[in-house]
């Protein structure tokens, strides 16, 4: 009777909220500069000749639709174990399942209609290895992180980070074709999606600890063992300064072969991340602990450097796919994107400086 009612509340903006839409943006983001990158790539080799725009464009429909419903089920599945702790955080105390708009049991099975149906999605339209990695990423989601690493490891975000770094491997696959194999899903012909895992993986860390470190007393009411409140700010900060700097070690490596894509498109892409990483670099060293927190309870330069992370992380993505597309374009871009951020600072220096024509 009680599931039943809980489950009548629910909105269809309450079912397609718990499958955190937010998160899956981004994801699909990196997915789809995925697809991109290896048919690009292939383009490159082909001399610029015959580019199958179609086919392109229907892979990232498939992966698009497949990487939503099955990050969709494990973020659902994620709602319902979490349902002891989300009303305890005024971040998630809003969920539908916390709230008890839906039942954990409606909750469960819309998590496993998701994660099913998109799984034989993947395995239908596009390959056994896409659907394999997304696959990888429920299960290593719901039983590694949300069941075992988030409420006993100080760790958890770190490995956890691993199942959120997935759609690059599940979008190359899909866009490799008949080429993969599920024998061995892990060859996926080329280090580049790798890398991508890679960059996101690391990317996490600093990414969500600078949403903890003012959300520390939240997670510490509710027994989730952050970094911010087990080892304190300051720990935080080195460790996040130093996945800062090791992502933008690992960002600026030599992704591209000149002799595929042209030493123009090579070269390009690294001066750019490196631009980006110094960006997004500075953002993590300017948080400041000490600050006084803003009207949400957030310190203000903590919760620029999250959102600056965000913004870093698909222009890494989208860079990629731009200078593989179209370098002089690219560099076009760049320099007014330039011009544009010097204009902004000299006006902030004109308004800044006293008028001194009546001195």
């Amino acid at each position: 009777m009680g599931e039943s009612e809980g489950a009548a509340k629910a909105t269809l903006y309450d079912w397609f909220q718990v499958m955190k839409p937010g998160v899956l943006s981004l994801l699909q983001v990196t997915a789809m500069c995925a697809i991109l990158v290896h048919d690009l790539i292939q383009w490159n080799i082909a001399g610029r000749t015959n580019f199958d725009l179609v086919q392109t464009l229907e892979t990232m429909g498939i992966v698009f639709v497949g990487g939503y419903l099955t990050a969709g089920g494990a973020h659902t599945f994620n709602n319902v174990l979490d349902r002891d702790i989300d009303p305890t955080m005024k971040r998630t105390a809003d969920r539908a399942i916390a709230r008890g708009a839906i039942s954990p049991t409606g909750g469960l099975i819309w998590a496993l209609i998701l994660s099913i149906s998109g799984t034989f999605w993947l395995i239908h339209f596009a390959n056994e290895v896409a659907a394999f990695w997304a696959v990888f990423s429920i299960l290593f989601y719901v039983f590694i992180y949300t069941l075992w690493l988030k409420r006993t490891s100080v760790q958890n975000i770190v490995i956890g980070g691993a199942a959120g770094a997935t759609p690059p491997l599940v979008g190359w696959a899909a866009a490799m074709g008949d080429a993969v194999s599920i024998a061995n899903p892990f060859d996926l012909g080329s280090p580049l999606p790798w890398l991508m895992f890679s960059l996101i993986f690391l990317w996490t860390p600093p990414h969500f600890w600078a949403l903890a470190l003012y959300r520390s007393d939240q997670y510490k009411e509710a027994g989730i063992p952050m970094m911010p409140w087990v080892h304190g700010p300051r720990r935080t900060l080195t460790e996040m300064r130093v996945y800062a700097l090791i992502l933008i070690g690992i960002a600026a490596m030599p992704w591209l072969n000149p002799s595929e894509v042209g030493e123009l498109s090579a070269y390009l892409y690294t001066l750019i991340v490196l631009l980006l990483g110094v960006w997004y670099n500075q953002s993590v060293i300017s948080i400041n602990i000490h600050e006084p927190r803003d009207v949400d309870g957030r310190i203000p330069s903590a919760a620029r450097s999250f959102y600056i992370s965000m913004t870093y992380l698909s222009l890494i993505f989208i860079s990629l796919v731009s200078v593989l597309f179209s370098p002089q374009l690219t560099i076009m871009f760049l320099v007014l994107a330039m011009f544009n951020i010097l204009s902004k600072i000299s006006r902030r220096k004109t308004v800044s400086e006293p008028n001194t024509a009546s001195d």
